[in-house]
């Protein structure tokens, strides 16, 4: 971390399946990707959609990701899990710093439209953050407290010496570890840790976002 992420608390959120319900807004697209009944595909998925048959799909899942973020408008359209933007507007008032860090640059030379939905999501859901991270590797990008989905990530996060939350669904359900079930708990969670940075750090003024 630089000297000024050191002066605050910082808070890296990802997006995808922890503030935004990605299964259930993809569904319907993959539904209509593969010429299904959307009550055919089972809503207790695992990471790369394997349950829905999309990786045995013509182009498998970069194919279909490809089609759901420019023909559909993936990151526009989907809905905030419950509580995530007012959990995060009161961690904001706080003085948290909140950086939103996701892998949304998955698909080659359609980046601006995924930077651009992104954007628009974030401010039309009113969801406060200082710094938007578009980065695989997570562990790249500081923190002093994570909440993530993704099992890879969240392994890569603990090993390198990070505190994760585990925000369940059903892709991580098998892990163990600090976890939250819901953004009341996520909030309580970072609270606690917030409380616990300022009785160990040197008092300074908090950014307001």
């Amino acid at each position: 971390m630089t000297l000024e992420d050191r002066e605050v608390f910082i808070f890296g959120v990802d997006l995808d399946g922890v503030c935004a319900d990605f299964y259930d807004g993809i569904r319907p697209m993959a539904a209509e990707w593969l010429g299904k009944p959307e009550s055919e595909l089972t809503k207790e998925v695992s990471w790369g959609l394997p349950e829905w048959g999309i990786p045995d799909a013509a182009g498998g899942y970069l194919d279909f990701h490809k089609f759901a973020m420019t023909q559909r408008d993936l990151f526009r359209v989907l809905k905030p899990i419950a509580g995530c933007a007012q959990s995060l507007r009161r961690i904001s008032k706080l003085g948290v710093r909140i950086r939103i860090i996701t892998h949304r640059l998955y698909v080659k030379y359609f980046h601006k439209q995924a930077i651009v939905q992104t954007i628009d999501w974030l401010e039309h859901h009113g969801i406060p953050y200082w710094d938007l991270c578009f980065m695989q590797k997570k562990t790249q990008v500081g923190a002093h407290l994570y909440v993530e989905d993704s099992e890879r990530n969240i392994n890569d996060l603990v090993k390198d010496k990070n505190e994760c939350i585990i925000f369940t669904n059903s892709t991580n359900r098998h892990m163990t570890g600090l976890r939250a079930n819901s953004w009341d708990e996520v909030e309580k969670i970072v609270i606690d840790r917030y409380a616990a940075w300022r009785a160990l750090e040197p008092l300074v003024e908090q950014p307001k976002q």
